[in-house]
């Protein structure tokens, strides 16, 4: 078996919304595997997950677009002073198995993003901040990927990602990431 060596916060990501996908059934490995080596590798590998679904039903653009509302509500998600600012807050909206990408590429668990947000929070500094472009996807039920920019202190720009769980408790954050835009 050939290690995997994933290189950048961008192969981190696709690699866990893949496994997402693949545990969700919604993806398979096949297609994945070396077909030998006379075999010309696809043009493209597009995640199916990752396809809009169409909204030819009113119902579903309905109910696509109420969780988009949803979840922009709840972006820039660690910003938001609305959802709370104590420890238990931001441990109630965090999936136990909570992961982040930082812009460094550097991977974070659920325990080291709780203690930096404690101390962010007790001893706050003026934030800047503005949202835009949020796109939305399903990626197994109740399973959702939202995607926006980030402008912060009107310089810093960032995209972001997060994955977001609706449960009986309410939305939970599963996974995180933004990447730094660098200028042109």
């Amino acid at each position: 078996m050939r290690a995997l060596r994933l290189r950048g916060s961008l192969s981190i990501a696709l690699f866990v919304l893949l496994m997402i996908a693949w545990r969700a059934g919604l993806i398979t490995p096949h297609g994945l595997e070396h077909q030998g080596a006379n075999t010309a590798p696809p043009e493209r590998l597009q995640c199916m997950a990752m396809t809009p679904k169409r909204a030819a039903d009113p119902k579903h653009l309905a109910r696509h677009l109420a969780v988009l509302d949803e979840l922009r509500q709840r972006e820039p998600v660690f910003h938001r002073l609305e959802s709370g600012t104590k420890r238990a807050d931001l441990e109630n909206m965090m999936d136990p198995d909570f992961c982040e990408v930082g812009a460094s590429g550097r991977r974070y668990g659920r325990e080291y993003v709780l203690d930096i947000l404690e101390k962010r929070f007790d001893n706050p500094e003026e934030d800047i901040w503005e949202s835009r472009d949020f796109h939305c996807v399903e990626l197994a039920r109740d399973t959702y990927l939202v995607t926006y920019t980030l402008l912060q202190q009107k310089q810093r720009v960032t995209r972001r990602s997060s994955i977001w769980r609706r449960t009986r408790q309410g939305w939970k954050i599963v996974y995180h990431q933004g990447t730094v835009v660098e200028a042109d």
